[in-house]
């Protein structure tokens, strides 16, 4: 294809094939673009320097709630997208060790094994007992010795992570340094910053899974709040941030979220949050779009060209006694993620109708596209959903 903005020919990427059911409306399966297209020019423009170019790097973050923590839906996005561009494999990005504590379930494509005992914390609670940034969530030592091991797992999708930004602190001690552990080789870090809680590890082998060690003092503990994995190479990093149960006004509460958000210097963002926002009985619909756009800025005073992109809620159920009634939130979510998204000069994925809009759940209940809950998918559904969101990128990525 010839570019417009650059005018240089480059094989267009081909869209993923999926499967077919006759109650999912295809046809809702694009972006919804408002009249300002500028911001999605300059995201396009940078993306095809990157493709055509292999320069400068493009950093996408996919926030949400149980969607996005379970792993599946962001890293479907991740794996089509490398798929399309294999020579673009940047860094692994932002992950979270959640099955360190117990009872809280890890994305797909690493695994958390650990040692010694973990507290949890998250954006969910009222009171946060450790101050959290940006993801949402936290875990802390409850032993003297302690450990984090992260395990690649996904054989399809490979990262060579050359640099490694532990956040996290020690609540006594200050002067307390983490072990990184490769193989049998420990490291130290290359640079601390304190005020950031920041432990930056960089002269160590390439690798996409080591171990942290914590050996503390009696009444110390340490607080772990995220593990940033990156290379030297340009092209592409896709973020997953999830906390179970999360609404928009959970991230608002966390401490130190907008302070990290440079850490990622998000190109796009990619909003997944509402489904607990409008499971509430008092749900609010003008404060809902308050808080998105009070959320919204936060990123824009990092990057002004930031490209936002929303997606509806899914089609979803509120468990009364012993029934289950249709959430008509949807509804009210819907219509507020298309006037983001023109007042942002952003894009929706209007996930709502791909299913099919109201009481659709149920059809994909029955096609073992969606769990008894009637509110999350199972991994199928999720990877489905995946598919279709690359494809609707994609469409406009290439136009």
């Amino acid at each position: 294809m010839i570019c417009a903005l650059h005018g240089i020919c480059r094989a267009q990427p081909q869209q993923v094939s999926t499967d077919r059911y006759d109650f999912i409306n295809y046809d809702a399966d694009t972006l919804y673009i408002g009249q300002d297209t500028s911001l999605l020019q300059f995201f396009i423009a940078k993306f095809d320097s990157a493709v055509t170019h292999r320069k400068g790097n493009i950093n996408i973050v996919h926030i949400g709630a149980s969607h996005v923590q379970a792993g599946t839906f962001p890293h479907t996005v991740r794996q089509e997208l490398f798929n399309a561009y294999p020579d673009l494999h940047a860094g692994r990005g932002m992950v979270f060790p959640y099955a360190a504590a117990p009872k809280c379930n890890n994305p797909t494509d690493y695994r958390t094994r650990s040692v010694g005992r973990f507290g949890l914390v998250r954006n969910v609670y009222q009171e946060h007992y450790k101050p959290l940034g940006i993801t949402g969530i936290a875990v802390y030592t409850l032993d003297t010795v302690s450990e984090i091991r992260i395990v690649h797992r996904d054989s399809l999708t490979h990262f060579n992570t050359t640099k490694i930004t532990l956040l996290g602190f020690a609540e006594v001690d200050t002067a307390f340094v983490p072990t990184l552990w490769i193989d049998s080789v420990s490291f130290p870090p290359s640079e601390i910053i304190p005020e950031k809680r920041q432990f930056i590890y960089e002269n160590i082998c390439t690798t996409d899974s080591f171990a942290f060690s914590f050996v503390m003092s009696e009444n110390d503990t340490f607080t772990i709040t995220g593990i940033l994995m990156e290379n030297e190479n340009p092209g592409i990093t896709y973020h997953s941030i999830g906390v179970n149960g999360a609404s928009v006004e959970a991230f608002l509460h966390c401490e130190h979220f907008e302070e990290e958000i440079p850490l990622l210097y998000p190109d796009m963002v990619i909003f997944g949050l509402g489904i607990n926002d409008a499971n509430e009985a008092d749900f609010n619909p003008s404060v809902f779009k308050e808080n998105y756009l009070t959320l919204v800025n936060q990123f824009k005073k990092v990057n002004p060209n930031c490209f936002f992109v929303f997606i509806t809620n899914n089609d979803s159920y509120k468990k009364v006694g012993k029934k289950y009634q249709v959430n008509k939130n949807a509804l009210k979510v819907q219509k507020i993620m298309y006037e983001l998204a023109d007042e942002t000069g952003g894009a929706v994925f209007d996930q709502f109708e791909i299913m099919g809009g109201l009481h659709a759940m149920e059809k994909w209940r029955l096609a073992k596209l969606a769990q008894n809950d009637r509110v999350h998918f199972t991994k199928a559904g999720y990877e489905l959903m995946g598919k279709l969101l690359f494809n609707a990128m994609i469409k406009k990525i290439s136009d």
